[in-house]
């Protein structure tokens, strides 16, 4: 464990004992299935202690699973993190551990699209209902919260319209009705460390991974730390639902830590700057940054999160057709289009009214002009922001 309180240096040092880099700066990759014992005693000590960090089988993890473990504990305040092959394993798998027949869910109305399918299809299927809500919506969830419900889902900013909900607010609300409900929130927009979820009241802080963490869009994995009193639960039910990552990409998700700090700094910077320029251009009606006060929930986000991310959407003032959509994101020279986001790269994706309004029910909000999803990467800003004045002249 790290002895420093400062972000940058946790990131360098979190996860780097001498038990798991055995004297090399990173942390060793142990592929492993089968872990010998030396004795009847030595099996018999890491059968006790192989939810602790021992050695048992390799689906319990090597020393390069309990490394990045002990580092994204470290990170976000958690009593234990479990590894998923991808964030909707850890997402879906979250869930699951806390929820049977006859119980029912809370979930955003503004969730990660597949997140919303797994409630729509399979908790359906077993029986769990769901309830979704408006993320804007702060002490009226009270009047949600039903006896059965076992599980309040948040996710911060929402995706596609970027909203900050009123997180303290909601979760005070919620405990004071039912302390036993668990609430998770999808913290991936903030890698787990823009946004303190633990310190918030929150149960369990899970991330997609694939996105900051990795940094390099070339790994999938998820991650859920929880606190003490959820640790057990959902560490024991994901392992008997076979979950687990393969030890490269524990390590290489280990490995992108490290940068994880600077590499933020400049998304949130050149974020910034590129959802200013955007705020400036005719041909936008609204930027959805929650650094920018025409966000929703932007008084949220001043107070709770610390820094932004490369992440965020506008607006613009007309529907496209689909022959001015293809002529809009055709022809960019750094924007690509591709699912995911996070990595050193810049993206660029679209989403009409219609197909909004189909996966956000529950919300009241209706955009008028076409959505364009944009993840702000590494590059220099100047050559971004000159790639999308290109492509607003396309549809002008």
């Amino acid at each position: 464990m790290s002895k420093h309180n400062k972000l940058d240096t946790k990131l360098v040092h979190a996860g780097r004992h001498f038990r798991y880099t055995q004297g090399s700066v990173n942390p060793v990759v142990q592929r492993a299935s089968s872990l010998i014992f030396n004795s009847v005693a030595d099996k018999k000590t890491a059968t006790q202690n192989r939810y602790k960090g021992a050695l048992f089988y390799g689906r319990r993890g090597t020393l390069t699973h309990f490394a990045l473990q002990d580092a994204m504990c470290e990170l976000e305040g958690g009593a234990g993190c479990y590894l998923y092959p991808c964030g909707a394993a850890a997402v879906s798998n979250a869930i699951l551990a806390f929820v049977a027949q006859g119980d029912h869910v809370l979930m955003t109305g503004a969730a990660y699209e597949p997140t919303q399918d797994f409630c729509n299809q399979i908790l359906k299927k077993m029986g769990i209902s769901t309830t979704y809500y408006d993320p804007m919506i702060t002490e009226a969830i009270a009047a949600l919260v039903q006896p059965n419900t076992k599980v309040l889902f948040l996710e911060s900013p929402s995706s596609l319209t970027m909203e900050v909900p009123d997180i303290p607010t909601m979760v005070k609300t919620v405990r004071a009705i039912n302390p036993e409900i668990i609430i998770m929130i999808d913290n991936t927009w903030a890698a787990g460390v823009l946004f303190p979820a633990l310190q918030h009241g929150i149960d369990i802080s899970i991330q997609a991974g694939t996105k900051y963490l990795v940094g390099h869009s070339d790994v999938m994995i998820g991650t859920a730390v929880a606190n003490a009193r959820c640790w057990d639960q959902l560490r024991e039910n994901s392992y008997l639902m076979g979950q687990m990552v393969d030890a490269d990409s524990a390590y290489i998700t280990a490995r992108g830590l490290r940068t994880l700090g600077v590499r933020l700094k400049q998304h949130h910077e050149s974020s910034i700057k590129i959802a200013k320029w955007l705020a400036e251009r005719p041909e936008v009606k609204a930027v959805y940054h929650p650094a920018l006060p025409s966000c929703f929930g932007h008084q949220n986000f001043v107070r709770d999160f610390s820094g932004s991310s490369g992440l965020f959407s506008f607006e613009l003032c007309k529907t496209l057709s689909d022959s001015e959509l293809a002529n809009f994101l055709d022809h960019f020279e750094l924007f690509t289009m591709a699912y995911s986001w996070g990595g050193y790269e810049s993206l660029i994706m679209p989403t009409q009214p219609h197909e909004l309004a189909r996966i956000r029910p529950a919300i009241e909000r209706q955009l008028t002009g076409t959505l364009i999803r944009v993840h702000i990467g590494l590059e220099e800003v100047d050559d971004l922001i000159a790639d999308l004045e290109k492509g607003f002249e396309r549809i002008r």
